[in-house]
């Protein structure tokens, strides 16, 4: 025979009160509807006060308060933004004074130094890998290769090389190279590369000692910007492992090294939320300090935005 259950008795339920309860969500949140012809900054005041579009607007008025402070901010990335376009809107970041350092992996530069030499970027994979041909572009291999082993007799590091190379070679499109941008105006580009993972890396200029020396040297590099970062602001934006494990480590070195990188703000924008830049740049940077945003979506539609809304509180 089966046990009789005992129901509880609902009659003796605690009620609280609705218009005494505190809520997340209110009227003074919500979005307002667009009216035509508005102001850019129309539409980024009309945005609801809550998850993104609040974030988004708190990220804008920090990235400028950190720029007109002249506080680092430092943008970490994967080759994507290139490839979506987004070189225009980095370039002028770095004009404006809000950039104070770019890091990029290996893909990023390869894309950056095409568009330099011919205006054009990113094959499509699938029709070369079944002939054997994807990435064996004699001119993308030379180009960046023996630029890199240039930069390695001369003591610089990757970006450096390829922004000097860029600047002052014959290259028809270096105004759309974020590299000779950044050698022009003075600001740091570094390039961390994970051997075997680049096309330029399938040929016989590629030369490993030149191309270690040379991301090593600027890991050091992006290890002191890192150090400058107490008030600042880091953006990983599309990078799902290299920056954000290069992040950690020049975080912790800096660290070791005495710096004071405590109080930051850090922010992961990408199409999907990833492991390691959630722990790597949001969670673990800032459990001391500063605040860590993330921001889900096609970077070529939310990089733009949060760039508009940084400009539209500096000018």
């Amino acid at each position: 025979m089966k046990n009789k259950i005992e129901l509880l008795d609902l009659s003796r339920v605690k009620w609280t009160s609705l218009k005494g309860k505190k809520h997340k969500v209110e009227q003074a949140l919500f979005a307002n509807p667009w009216k035509k012809g508005g102001s850019l900054t129309d539409f980024l005041g009309s945005l609801p006060k809550i998850l993104a579009g609040k974030d988004l607007r708190d990220l804008g008025e920090e990235i400028a308060g950190a720029a007109r402070r002249r506080k680092m901010v430092l943008l970490g990335m994967g080759a994507h933004p290139i490839k979506v376009g987004l070189g225009p809107i980095l370039i002028d970041l770095m004009e404006k004074g809000v950039l104070k350092g770019i890091a990029t992996n290996g893909a990023g530069l390869i894309h950056d130094v095409e568009l330099a030499m011919v205006g054009h970027t990113s094959e499509e994979v699938e029709q070369g890998l079944s002939r054997g041909t994807f990435g064996m572009v004699k001119e993308t291999h030379q180009t960046i290769n023996q630029a890199i082993q240039k930069g390695m007799r001369k003591g610089w590091g990757i970006g450096e090389s390829a922004g000097r190379e860029i600047l002052q070679g014959s290259f028809p499109f270096k105004h759309l190279s974020i590299f000779a941008a950044g050698q022009r105006l003075g600001i740091p580009m570094t390039v961390h590369i994970a051997i075997g993972t680049d096309i330029t890396h399938m040929g016989p200029s590629a030369d490993g000692a030149a191309i270690g020396k040379g991301s090593l040297a600027d890991f050091h590099t992006f290890t002191s910007l890192v150090s400058q970062l107490e008030k600042g602001v880091f953006i990983n934006l599309g990078s799902a492992v290299i920056i954000p494990e290069v992040f950690l480590k020049a975080l912790n070195l800096a660290r070791n090294l005495g710096r004071p990188v405590v109080h930051f703000t850090t922010v992961n924008m990408d199409f999907i939320q990833h492991y390691r830049p959630t722990l790597n740049v949001i969670k673990r940077p800032t459990l001391k300090g500063g605040r860590g945003y993330t921001l889900i979506g096609h970077h070529e539609l939310m990089f733009p935005l949060l760039a508009a809304a940084v400009l539209e509180k500096l000018m």
